[in-house]
């Protein structure tokens, strides 16, 4: 059973270690900032349910003309496609992985080696229909930084 006192401590013990771990990641410095997607890129999400632990999220996602999504990667696999407009795909190696055009179908694989960045550079806005194959609670992408590409 907890006093008080045990409480307490275990209280300053945590914001102690709190402390101590902020000002190890201030002194080492900012870690390299992610790309945000550009103005206007959005998502709705349609549907979603979890089975297990796996969750299943459809979601709609528009990139307005010249915008990006950023560089990013998934901890679930990504089933897409492309209901309006050309998606431009790239790599970590700055190299196009493919172009997809209307009625296309992209599959994206899940980890941190499979950043990727989907550009349009089309005059109309890219619509997709994305479902999201994640791990239960994961977020739907993680940022990364741009790997050193002459774009965004």
């Amino acid at each position: 059973m907890r006093t008080p006192s045990t409480t307490r401590r275990t209280l300053i013990g945590s914001a102690t270690v709190a402390v101590t771990v902020a000002g190890a990641v201030l002194a080492m410095g900012a870690p390299a900032q992610a790309t945000p997607a550009g103005p206007g890129v959005s998502g709705t999400i349609i549907s979603q349910t979890t089975v297990g632990g796996t969750d299943y999220i459809l979601r709609e996602i528009t990139i307005p003309p010249g915008q990006a999504t950023g560089w990013h990667s998934h901890l679930g696999t990504l089933y897409g496609r492309v209901r309006q407009g050309t998606l431009s795909h790239f790599d970590a190696t700055c190299e196009s992985d493919g172009v997809y055009r209307r009625g296309s179908f992209i599959e994206e694989p899940p980890g941190a080696g499979n950043v990727h960045i989907g550009v349009n550079r089309g005059k109309v806005p890219i619509i997709l229909d994305v479902l999201y194959v994640l791990p239960t609670g994961s977020a739907l992408s993680v940022d990364a930084p741009n790997p050193g590409c002459d774009f965004q």
